[in-house]
Protein backbone atom coordinates (compact mmCIF):
# COMPACT_ATOMS: atom_id res chain seq x y z
CA UNK A 1 0.00 0.00 0.00
CA UNK A 2 1.27 3.11 -0.81
CA UNK A 3 2.37 5.64 2.40
CA UNK A 4 2.85 9.15 2.76
CA UNK A 5 5.71 11.15 4.25
CA UNK A 6 4.80 15.49 4.19
CA UNK A 7 7.04 17.39 5.20
CA UNK A 8 7.99 21.25 4.52
CA UNK A 9 6.08 22.67 8.23
CA UNK A 10 7.33 25.15 10.21
CA UNK A 11 6.71 28.41 12.42
CA UNK A 12 5.77 31.36 9.76
CA UNK A 13 4.28 34.94 10.68
CA UNK A 14 0.83 36.04 9.59
CA UNK A 15 1.19 37.11 5.31
CA UNK A 16 3.99 34.77 5.03
CA UNK A 17 4.36 31.55 2.79
CA UNK A 18 5.58 28.01 3.12
CA UNK A 19 5.62 25.05 0.73
CA UNK A 20 4.98 21.84 1.73
CA UNK A 21 6.08 18.40 0.03
CA UNK A 22 4.28 15.44 -0.04
CA UNK A 23 6.71 12.58 -0.47
CA UNK A 24 4.50 8.85 -2.06
CA UNK A 25 6.12 5.68 -2.36
CA UNK A 26 5.59 2.93 -4.94
CA UNK A 27 5.77 3.30 -8.67
CA UNK A 28 1.75 4.17 -9.48
CA UNK A 29 1.81 7.76 -8.13
CA UNK A 30 1.07 9.19 -11.78
CA UNK A 31 -1.88 7.04 -11.84
CA UNK A 32 -3.36 8.57 -8.17
CA UNK A 33 -5.90 11.52 -7.41
CA UNK A 34 -4.68 13.73 -4.38
CA UNK A 35 -5.49 15.94 -2.16
CA UNK A 36 -4.01 17.95 0.58
CA UNK A 37 -6.27 18.11 4.29
CA UNK A 38 -5.79 19.70 7.23
CA UNK A 39 -6.93 19.72 11.11
CA UNK A 40 -7.15 21.81 13.61
CA UNK A 41 -6.72 21.24 17.09
CA UNK A 42 -10.12 19.58 18.25
CA UNK A 43 -10.97 19.71 14.99
CA UNK A 44 -11.94 16.43 12.28
CA UNK A 45 -9.85 16.17 8.89
CA UNK A 46 -10.82 19.59 6.43
CA UNK A 47 -10.31 19.02 2.44
CA UNK A 48 -8.13 22.23 1.34
CA UNK A 49 -7.14 21.14 -2.44
CA UNK A 50 -7.25 18.34 -4.82
CA UNK A 51 -5.76 17.34 -8.21
CA UNK A 52 -6.47 14.52 -10.36
CA UNK A 53 -4.10 12.18 -12.18
CA UNK A 54 -4.81 14.69 -15.18
CA UNK A 55 -3.60 17.48 -13.47
CA UNK A 56 -6.75 19.18 -12.90
CA UNK A 57 -7.21 21.27 -9.43
CA UNK A 58 -9.81 22.13 -7.27
CA UNK A 59 -10.00 24.54 -4.04
CA UNK A 60 -11.96 25.31 -0.94
CA UNK A 61 -12.75 28.45 -0.65
CA UNK A 62 -10.65 29.20 2.01
CA UNK A 63 -7.88 28.96 0.41
CA UNK A 64 -8.90 30.03 -3.24
CA UNK A 65 -6.35 32.92 -4.59
CA UNK A 66 -3.78 31.78 -1.86
CA UNK A 67 -2.41 28.12 -1.84
CA UNK A 68 -1.66 26.34 -4.91
CA UNK A 69 -1.34 22.30 -5.28
CA UNK A 70 0.67 20.62 -7.64
CA UNK A 71 2.49 17.47 -8.31
CA UNK A 72 5.78 16.00 -9.78
CA UNK A 73 4.84 12.73 -10.78
CA UNK A 74 8.79 12.08 -11.88
CA UNK A 75 9.70 12.91 -8.38
CA UNK A 76 6.42 11.14 -6.67
CA UNK A 77 5.76 13.94 -4.81
CA UNK A 78 3.08 16.42 -4.39
CA UNK A 79 2.95 20.21 -3.38
CA UNK A 80 1.17 22.93 -1.71
CA UNK A 81 2.36 26.13 -2.35
CA UNK A 82 0.68 28.51 0.58
CA UNK A 83 1.07 32.08 0.72
CA UNK A 84 -0.82 34.79 2.42
CA UNK A 85 -1.09 32.42 5.62
CA UNK A 86 -3.29 33.78 8.58
CA UNK A 87 -3.41 32.25 12.14
CA UNK A 88 -6.91 30.38 10.78
CA UNK A 89 -4.13 28.50 8.95
CA UNK A 90 -2.70 26.73 11.60
CA UNK A 91 -3.01 22.52 11.68
CA UNK A 92 -1.43 19.63 10.89
CA UNK A 93 -1.55 19.51 7.02
CA UNK A 94 -1.78 15.68 5.34
CA UNK A 95 -1.36 14.25 2.10
CA UNK A 96 -4.17 11.52 0.79
CA UNK A 97 -5.12 9.50 -2.07
CA UNK A 98 -8.50 9.62 -3.14
CA UNK A 99 -10.61 7.59 -5.76
CA UNK A 100 -14.78 7.27 -5.98
CA UNK A 101 -15.59 3.83 -6.50
CA UNK A 102 -19.28 1.96 -6.51
CA UNK A 103 -20.27 5.41 -5.41
CA UNK A 104 -18.08 5.46 -2.28
CA UNK A 105 -15.59 8.33 -1.70
CA UNK A 106 -12.68 6.59 -0.35
CA UNK A 107 -8.99 7.59 0.60
CA UNK A 108 -5.55 6.03 1.34
CA UNK A 109 -3.54 5.70 4.21
CA UNK A 110 -2.87 8.82 6.29
CA UNK A 111 0.89 9.62 7.15
CA UNK A 112 1.86 11.72 10.21
CA UNK A 113 1.59 15.09 8.12
CA UNK A 114 3.44 18.44 8.77
CA UNK A 115 2.75 20.99 11.39
CA UNK A 116 1.95 24.69 10.13
CA UNK A 117 1.79 27.55 12.72
CA UNK A 118 0.93 30.88 11.67
CA UNK A 119 1.76 33.48 14.61
CA UNK A 120 -0.23 36.80 14.55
Amino acid sequence: QVQFVESGGCLVQRGGSLRLSCAASGSQFNTYDMAWYRQAPGKQHELVATITSGGSTNYKDFVKGRFTISRDNAKNTLYLQMNSLNPEDTAVYYCNSWRIANGAFTLGSWGQGTQVTVSS
